[in-house]
């Protein structure tokens, strides 16, 4: 009778159990589909605070930027504000060769200028991030460097100390030149350093009009009318290039950024632009596992000190980009130097922290030690060199 009831009762009970546990493991776990396929040359999509590749392809394909170039520019002019050799509200003389070079009657982008005029740092700065003007970018790289063609070699040496491998720059506006290329990882390393460098200025990226001479022109980009998340950054076109955007949006605590070369029309490049993005945000999540003061090992074994026990913590944060429900696989192993001997002082590395994913190690970190340890006196020590003899002659 008591084995027909549990048959009748308990078992199902039981399958029925199990097979909730089963599909809630299988809900938590989000399936991440492929990375989508765009129409265009070459793409990247990373997170902005860790800099981890989420989607690529062709990433390191060299391709002309067309005026994705004045990101340099206006990168390079941000670093001369912020080392206080130039001023927002100093006034550049607008010379012949800028208005001639990128001015009104070249059909090109501009700003407009009038030769022989002033204008202020700061409203040429507007004039190359939101009108994309060719004749405001040489009036700046003329006002910082002399000529156009000294800028440009600072332009090179700054993309060469930020690792910019694939890109050459010959002229300060991106106006067709042979051999001028970047790449798409290029571009999105250059979008990051704005973005974490000069977040005063980069906010200009996300201003939609600005005008001048009494022309009001928009900004290029689609992406800041059709979403509000998206707040820069920089549109090119030429005949050659394509069209190009490199975009960055941010949604509650995670900031993407993609960069989209060689597209076939302004639409496209905002829609496959768009499509990034949301690939990114609706499957990957940008967390911080361990913070900066977390203690990570408690009561580590000192020796010879006056505290016989030390809390090892990290001094940078561990943050991760991970796709959604990843965060779960994470594995920590904490590597702590064999003998702790005092004295120690706080901040001392003391061992490793290392997380992996799968066998795959994503963060390997210093531990350190998250106090000072004095050396204790002399016939305290004597103790403690005995009973680690005897241990280790035992081990």
């Amino acid at each position: 009778m008591l084995i027909n009831w549990l048959k009748k009762w308990i078992l199902p009970c039981a399958s029925s159990a199990l097979l909730l546990l089963c599909l809630s493991s299988a809900q938590a776990q989000q399936l991440i589909p492929a990375a989508p396929e765009l129409a265009a040359k070459s793409w990247i999509l990373i997170d902005a605070e860790t800099g981890h590749v989420i989607v690529e392809n062709n990433a390191d394909l060299q391709l002309p930027p067309a005026s994705l170039v004045k990101m340099m520019t206006t990168y390079i002019v941000s670093n001369e504000i912020a080392e206080g050799r130039v001023k927002k509200s100093d006034m550049v003389l607008i010379s012949d060769n800028a208005w001639e070079k990128g001015g009104a009657k070249t059909d090109g982008s501009t700003m407009f200028l009038s030769p022989r005029t002033r204008v202020s740092v700061s409203d040429l700065m507007r004039g190359v991030i939101i009108q994309s003007g060719n004749d405001a970018s040489i009036a700046l790289a003329e006002h910082i460097s002399g000529d156009e063609d000294a800028f440009t070699d600072s332009m090179n040496q700054q993309a060469a100390l930020m690792g910019m491998t694939g890109t050459e720059y010959f002229n300060a506006t991106g106006l067709p030149y042979e051999g001028m290329v970047s790449t798409a990882r290029d571009l999105s390393v250059l979008a990051r350093a704005i973005i974490q460098e000069h977040p005063d200025h980069y906010s200009i990226y996300a201003e939609k009009y600005f005008k001048h001479n009494n022309i009001n022109q928009p900004n290029r980009n689609r992406l800041l009318w059709r979403d509000s998340s998206v707040d820069g950054l920089k549109t090119g076109h030429t005949e050659e290039a394509g069209y190009c955007l490199v975009a960055s949006a941010k949604r509650k605590d995670m900031r993407l950024i993609s960069v989209v070369m060689g597209a076939n029309s302004d639409k496209t490049r905002a829609s496959q632009s768009q499509k990034l993005l949301s690939y990114g945000f609706r499957y990957f999540n940008t967390k911080t596992i361990y913070a900066v003061g977390d203690i990570i090992k408690e009561n580590a074994k000192v020796w010879y000190g006056e505290d016989e026990f030390l809390n090892l913590t990290i001094s940078d944060d561990v943050t991760l980009t991970l796709s959604r429900g990843a965060e779960k696989k994470l594995e920590a192993n904490i590597l702590i130097d064999e003998q702790l001997k005092a004295p120690i002082v706080i901040g001392q590395e003391l061992g490793r922290l290392q997380v992996s994913l799968e066998g795959e190690i994503l963060v390997d970190t210093p531990l350190v030690a998250a106090a000072d340890v004095e050396q204790s006196g002399l016939f305290s020590r004597f103790i403690d060199w005995i009973v680690l003899t005897i241990t280790q002659l035992l081990s």
